[in-house]
Formats: structure tokens, sequence, C-alpha cells
């Protein structure tokens, strides 16, 4: 039986064998995930369709075109063996969890409902999960971040990229030469792309952060208690970018050849920064979403985004993007467009200043914000006009609430 690379979407023409799981000659059983396959996009993880004898033709590190042979399987019968300790298994417990034990969590693991859910979901034994809720209650943030925890630990290594030897003035000096993964092959032609065929320019403006912070403060425990999960800024930004993307359609469109193309939805990508590179999963119609929902699917994007388990349904599409330096420490940035999409909202670092208030000199949390758009299609008036209203989104968000 032969094993190739499978068709995994119309814009992937290429997939690099990131990992076998078995070596070549062993013996694999049906459905037993062998290889993982990393494109452009997404990873690929291929299942054997019987059991066999596996003959590995590519070796790890090495990229080939769709419809490639990869290995071959020598058919036949073979003892069930041992599950496989894949990327995504080895962060589980080693012990399945059986209906009787999670009856028995149920009483030993105070644990919100929606942690209980991702638990069983993840097969994660919930007495092995430090709560940070109230009385050590374990919340989804929990029980998202032991999965992450878990999953970067039981990664599959593989092979270290070869040290060689250049000659610079006579010396012998060393470098490593290490080939460029798909997803930053990727990267770097987007980015490429965004300044040679966008009219891309960044303006600027700053929020004061004063209300959000009391509002998260003054209701957190509370949010977290009833949602799982702890309420971030993103999902305020997500909130106050709606409302102006509403105010401003140019921001939520498109240029496709000579037309423009108006979104009446509102696809919002989050940039997640993983080992791999920097990836932009998608929030499909945020504007329906309320702030627990926000939070609660931006956690599980980024958590599959860290575990390498995104789909192309995860990434395609967005209409427009938010992307938060400010994690790393950024105080100001220009970020970058991501084609078609025509804006993207950076978010940076919080800084305590002094702001004249009334006359008088306070001290204010202040954000520095920027937008990047494509001056092909938003005119400065209409960038500076929107990112004004994010401001005063922010720092007045009670009009987020009562829709005003």
């Amino acid at each position: 039986m032969e094993i190739k690379i499978p068709e995994v979407g119309e814009s992937i023409l290429e997939a690099l064998v990131a990992t076998w799981f078995k070596e070549d000659g062993d013996s694999v059983t049906k459905d037993e995930i062998i290889c993982e396959l990393e494109t452009d996009k997404v990873n690929v993880e291929l299942t054997a369709e019987a059991s066999g004898i596996l003959h590995i033709v590519v070796p790890i590190g090495q990229t080939v075109p769709i419809g490639t042979l990869i290995a071959t399987l020598e058919e036949g019968d073979i003892e069930p063996a041992s599950p496989p300790k894949t990327a995504e298994e080895k962060p589980k417990t080693a012990t399945p969890v059986a209906t009787d034990s999670l009856e028995k969590q149920e009483s030993q693991a105070p644990a919100n409902p929606a942690a209980r859910h991702q638990a069983e979901e993840r097969g994660i034994d919930l007495q092995k999960v430090a709560g940070s809720g109230r009385d050590g209650r374990v919340i989804l943030d929990d029980v998202l971040t032991h999965d992450k925890t878990a999953a970067s630990q039981a990664e599959p290594k593989k092979p270290e990229s070869s040290t060689v030897k250049a000659k610079t003035d006579g010396d012998d000096r060393p470098i490593t030469r290490q080939a460029m993964t798909p997803i930053r092959q990727r990267i770097a032609a987007r980015l490429l792309q965004a300044r040679q065929e966008t009219a891309m320019l960044t303006t600027f403006n700053e929020a004061d952060m004063s209300w959000v912070k009391k509002i998260r403060k003054r209701h957190q425990e509370q949010f977290t208690k009833k949602h799982g999960i702890k309420l971030g800024m993103m999902s305020f930004f997500v909130k106050a970018s709606i409302e102006a993307l509403k105010e401003f359609p140019a921001v939520n469109a498109s240029i496709d050849g000579s037309d423009i193309v108006y979104h009446h939805y509102y696809d919002i990508g989050i940039a997640v920064g993983t080992d791999r590179g920097l990836v932009v999963p998608v929030l499909r119609n945020a504007d329906q979403l309320t702030f627990a929902e926000i939070e609660q699917q931006i956690a599980a994007l980024a958590t599959k985004a860290n575990a390498r388990k995104l789909t192309l349904a995860d990434l395609e599409g967005g209409t427009f993007t938010i992307t938060n330096g400010g994690v790393y420490g950024s105080l100001l940035s220009t970020p970058i467009i991501n084609p078609p999409q025509c804006g993207v909202l950076g978010m940076h670092s919080i800084q305590d200043r002094p702001a004249v208030v009334d006359g008088e000199i306070v001290i204010k949390p202040i954000m520095n914000l920027a937008l990047s758009y494509d001056h092909r299609l938003i005119d400065g008036r209409e960038a500076v006009g929107f990112l004004k209203l994010i401001k005063k989104y922010i720092e007045d968000p009670s009009e987020l609430f009562i829709e005003l």
C-alpha cells in the first residue's frame, strides 16, 4: 500500500515531513498515527489505513509536493499495540479516564462546567490541574494552560540542524544553516506581498485604560466564576473594533481587482505567536459573540495554535485583524496588513504616564494604539476617525454594553 502526501487545500502545493512516529521497518496497526506533515498553513497527521510493516521513503525534514510517495505499507496481520504516543496524546494522562472516574472527579475536584467539559474532551485528570479560581476551583484557563504546558513538554524532537563552518577573512567561524519551514516561508511571502501590493500607512493614537482596568478588577472574580475563564483585554478591543468597523465599513472591506468588496459580517483575525511563527486564526461572526465567548474562543484557538492543531477553517478568511505586541513588551510598532484585508489594529504595553486632567497632572495607564491601513481604499480621515472611535470605546466601555 502506498502512502502519499494528501491534498489538504486548494492553495497548498507542498508539505514538510515533520515527524515520523514510527521507525522504518516498524509494525503499525490500522488507524494508528504514523506521520505528521507541516504545510504553510496547518499541520496534518497521517494514519495507517491498514495494519502491516512500514517502509519509509521520505525522511524527516524534506519538503515534497502534494501526491508524493513518502512511504509504503506491507500489509499483514499485526498484534494490537499500545496506543501511539503522539504529540497530541502525550499531554494527556496515561491512564484512560473512565466514566466512574469522571464521576469521582465530579466530587473530588471542584471545577467549572466549561473546565470539566474541556478536561473530559482532552482526557485531562482534573486532580492534576492546579485551580486558580476561588477556593482552588479549576477554571477553563487552568485546563488550557495545563494542556498547553504538557503539549510543549511532550513535543516530538526533530533532528537538529547541522553546524557547518564558513571562512571569513581567513578565519573559520561556525554558522548554523537551517531550511525555512513552510509556515515561515509563507509568513515571509505574505509580509513581502503586503509591502509590495498595498499602499500601507500607519496612524497612531493612545488610550487611557483606566476604565477597562477598573471593570476587569471589579468583575473579574464573578466573571471567572460564571464563565470559567478570565476577562482579558482582547475582548474589549474586539468589541470596540466591531463598533468602529460598522461606522467605517471601508476598513472592513477588501480590494478585488478594480472592485471594492464590502463585508457585511465581522470575522476578526487574532494574531497568535507560536514557536513556529505568527498565525492568525479567525473569530467567525465576532459581532454575535459575548465577552465570555470571545475570551473562550481566543483561548481555545491559541491552545490549538501552540499544539499545531489549527485547521484551514480556523485560518481562512478574516475581514480585519488585531495583534497585541504588548504581551512581548512592545510600546509602539507599525503592524503589517494581512492581505487581502485593508486594516490591522496594533495593541501595545500599558504604561503609567503623566496626563493633564482638568488642569492637573495625574498618572494614567496609557496604551499606544496603531492602525495600519491600505491607503488605496482608506483615506487618512477615515483611518484617524476609526482609531479615535476605538479610543472612545476603550476609554468609556459602558457604550459597548448599552449599545449607544
